[in-house]
């Protein structure tokens, strides 16, 4: 029999998106899944569209928007409570190629050490132009990055490979390892969960591979491109939450000088000189909670 997969999806206000994207997971070839809708108290009327076009999904009402790891971790705990073998973090703003988890509950099992596999990850408007190939983590300057991204696909990504990180764009976690790492890191809310559970992972012995023939199209900043000042807010603290639990006393001596004087005080003042006094407030915001917490 084939490991139950739990499809989870985040949805915050993206009706049409979401459905949209449960409408491509109708036509996966995988035998062995279910889909949970985690609704971070949407006022759009997604759960009514959704419980509407799709009877058989099952929509799971956080009632406020507990961010991508509050609103993921409480639709993890149903699945494994449901018997879940594997969790798929699937952004609802994406599409999906019907043999997209296939390929990738194929390597998961290929492996035990395998504990977090990833999808190649496609822009939804140029579906020809990369995402996500790979991710890349530089922790002595606080840097993760898409391999790939923004270059054509010439097959020039064509080989799964280990990665630093999976995006959680499309993150097959096995369910040894949330059991032995728990669940994702509910302080960042936003930004950084993705990166932070694969290092955790990995430092716990687990592989974290890219499957390119896993492939997924995604409506980049389909829900957060909207709202910058949160976008600057989560990204800024985050990085210094991420460098302080996965640094290290040499690379954190490193990144500190590195982040609080050109990240932090340039990007501050260059806002003050620019008249955004709000941008320079939230930029310092950040850093003092990235900080304290």
């Amino acid at each position: 029999m084939e490991p139950a997969v739990f499809i989870i999806l985040l949805n915050w206000n993206g009706k049409e998106d979401t459905l949209a994207c449960l409408g491509s997971l109708q036509r996966l070839d995988y035998p062995s899944y279910r889909i949970l809708v985690a609704d971070n108290g949407s006022m759009d009327g997604s759960v009514e569209a959704i419980r509407s076009a799709f009877p058989g999904v099952r929509v799971v009402e956080n009632g406020a928007n507990l961010g991508f790891a509050g609103g993921n971790n409480i639709a993890i705990r149903q699945a494994l409570q449901d018997g879940a073998d594997y969790v798929l973090l699937l952004n609802n703003d994406t599409e999906a190629d019907p043999g997209f988890l296939s390929r990738l509950v194929e390597a998961a099992e290929s492996d035990p050490n395998i504990g977090i596999a990833g999808s190649k990850i496609y822009y939804y408007s140029e579906p020809k132009r990369l995402w996500y190939a790979g991710g890349s983590v530089n922790l002595w300057k606080g840097d993760t990055h898409h391999i790939g991204e923004n270059q054509l696909d010439g097959g020039q990504y064509d080989e799964a490979k280990d990665t630093d990180y999976v995006s959680g764009c499309a993150m097959l976690i096995k369910r040894q390892v949330i059991e032995d790492i728990g669940l994702l890191d509910e302080r960042m809310f936003l930004y950084y969960e993705d990166s932070d559970y694969c290092m955790r992972a990995r430092q716990q012995g687990y592989r974290v591979v890219y499957i390119p023939s896993s492939i997924v199209w995604h409506k980049v900043s389909g829900t957060t491109g909207k709202i910058k000042d949160l976008q600057l807010f989560y990204g800024t603290r985050n990085m210094l939450l991420f460098e302080k639990r996965n640094a290290g006393l040499p690379k954190l001596l490193v990144f500190l000088p590195y982040y609080f004087g050109k990240f932090i005080a340039y990007n501050a003042v260059v806002a003050l000189v620019q008249g955004q006094t709000a941008r320079a407030r939230v930029i310092l915001k950040a850093a003092y909670e990235g900080l304290v917490r």
